[in-house]
């Protein structure tokens, strides 16, 4: 089975995830923070991935610490559900379009923590989210899951939708990079022999 549940607890938030990177795309995901439960219902859906996410945060101070804890939890999640990486794919990506807007996400579960996120938004908030949140998730998920992971938007006019589109894409691009793939016979997917 490879899940996981994790919970973090700080001064500024309280989150619990659980994970299992072979579902079916359920979700149940209450952050306090309308526009990041969306975005992650897009993650789980588009990823087939079956995720929990509970959190409550100083939302009174701001969204930051909630969604920075929220994207390191699941990254933890995501390293724990994957084990020592046998057998995995390791590496995926994913066009994803949403109407005007097009976003591009490539993932390397390679160990070794790095983000690259490019992105130009229309307005300073989406959904009530201040876009710059928007990228820094992406760091932190890269930072605990343990992946190389560039993020795009090549495009578009509407805030919403590029959003929507750049979850999808990670969703897709995370679900390609996790699968098993059966020519591996659970062999390591690195000439070092780990990850």
């Amino acid at each position: 089975m490879r899940t996981a549940t994790i919970h973090r607890q700080t001064g500024e938030t309280t989150i619990q995830v659980t994970l299992d990177l072979d579902g079916t795309g359920q979700y149940e995901v209450e952050t306090g923070l309308g526009f990041l439960d969306h975005m992650l219902a897009h993650l789980a859906v588009h990823g087939l991935f079956d995720l929990t996410v509970k959190a409550s945060g100083d939302l009174a101070v701001d969204p930051h610490h909630t969604v920075e804890d929220v994207a390191l939890t699941v990254g933890e999640a995501f390293d724990q559900a994957l084990g020592n990486r046998a057998g995995i794919v390791r590496i995926g990506s994913a066009y994803v379009p949403m109407d005007e807007a097009l976003a591009f996400v490539a993932v390397d579960l390679s160990g070794r923590p790095y983000a690259v996120a490019e992105m130009a938004w229309a307005g300073p908030t989406v959904g009530g989210l201040p876009v710059t949140l928007i990228p820094h998730f992406v760091e932190s998920l890269a930072v605990t899951a343990r992946a190389n992971v560039h993020a795009r938007l090549l495009y578009g006019r509407d805030d919403h939708h590029q959003a929507e589109a750049l979850f999808k894409a990670l969703g897709r691009a995370l679900d390609a990079a996790t699968r098993l793939d059966p020519r591996r016979g659970g062999a390591i997917p690195s000439t070092k022999g780990e990850l």
